[in-house]
């Protein structure tokens, strides 16, 4: 070859040779495409060479053009090879990453669920409102004409004292935590027209201690029905339906004489508990009674033409009936083991 011609064998040689080097140290795919453009890519030994080509003398230029071919031919070749190969071996890998094994047990998840007080209150909604009731809500940050004067309490009642009612400052805006959902009764009084079948569940508050039947945060549902020729045997009717509902049908309720400042006759209401712990028996509810004239007054209701029942008991105090719980803070201090006896938890 002439000394004259600017692109030499060994050139060829040794830019083929880096090449191959790059490519044998790659050792993923992505490395092998970055050594592929720094020695077969623009700017690449091999490119820069064959830049020179023009400069060659015509009589060499065949020779030079087969052997720079050649040089070419051996890097592309090179390359597909370590191509192929980083290909099996990342399928391989990647095999091997994502292989299961059918034989090993499976990782078990808990999914979570409403708590069953919720469910239970649902439930009851669901109870009234195949009765064609309607479900009514109200603030528990209650003023106190709606908690307690609305309801016939007395000013000196003893349900208004401190030690029973969570009191808000300050004292001169009458605010409270509402200590039944009674309040939500009179609001629909108010706000609704005749005929009226509302039932209130919710979450109330009394300054009670936390122990195995009292909690000072607990749930109601309370219900009440003003409409015209309603008596205590509609009542007692709309109670029986709703206890055979929550304990199913051997269930049956009786009523007792008791005072309440808003209903005038009152009762406390038995359920019987066919299989309770230690045998069946008797056990206390809830309240009812019809309401009191002087409330229908109080609300612009003509008590000669409309008449109305009411009733209330205790969702937790429901749920602890219907699964012989004995220990109501079971319900409140967030155990797992007491959800995932409703089914709720895997």
């Amino acid at each position: 070859m002439s000394e004259s011609n600017p692109i030499t064998q060994q050139a060829a040689n040794e830019a083929v040779d880096l090449a191959l080097a790059a490519f044998a140290a790659a050792t993923t795919s992505a490395e092998l495409k970055q050594a592929r453009a720094e020695h077969a890519g623009d700017g690449s030994p091999i490119a820069r060479l064959n830049a020179k080509m023009r400069e060659v003398p015509k009589e060499l230029k065949a020779e030079t053009g087969k052997f720079m071919g050649q040089a070419r031919g051996r890097i592309e070749g090179a390359y597909k090879q370590r191509e192929a190969e980083l290909a099996e071996k990342e399928a391989a890998e990647r095999l091997i990453a994502e292989t299961v094994d059918v034989t090993e047990a499976p990782v078990r998840r808990t999914t979570g669920t409403r708590h069953p007080l919720a469910q239970l209150q649902d439930e009851i909604g669901d109870v009234f409102i195949g009765m064609g009731w309607e479900i009514a809500e109200g603030p528990e940050l209650e003023h106190e004409w709606y908690n307690f004067d609305a309801l016939g309490f007395d000013p000196d009642h003893p349900a208004r004292a401190m030690q029973d009612t969570f009191f808000v400052d300050p004292p001169e805006r009458h605010l409270l935590l509402r200590t039944h959902t009674s309040p939500v009764q009179v609001r629909s009084l108010l706000d609704r027209e005749l005929p009226l079948y509302v039932i209130a569940p919710g979450r109330v508050y009394r300054t009670d201690e936390l122990d195995a039947t009292h909690t000072p945060v607990f749930h109601q549902v309370e219900g009440i029905a003003i409409d015209k020729g309603l008596t205590m045997a509609h009542l007692r009717g709309t109670l029986e339906h709703f206890a055979r509902q929550m304990f199913g049908d051997e269930a049956k309720i009786r009523l007792r004489p008791n005072f309440f400042p808003f209903t005038e006759p009152s009762a406390e209401m038995d359920v019987w508990q066919p299989n309770a712990k230690g045998g069946a028996r008797w056990v206390e509810w809830g309240g009812c009674g019809m309401v009191d004239p002087n409330e229908l007054l109080a609300a612009g209701i003509d008590p000669d033409e409309y008449q109305g029942f009411a009733f209330g008991m205790g969702i937790e105090r429901t749920l602890q009936f219907r699964h012989d719980l004995n220990d109501m803070r079971d319900m409140v201090e967030g155990d797992i083991r007491f959800n995932r006896q409703f089914g709720g938890l895997v």
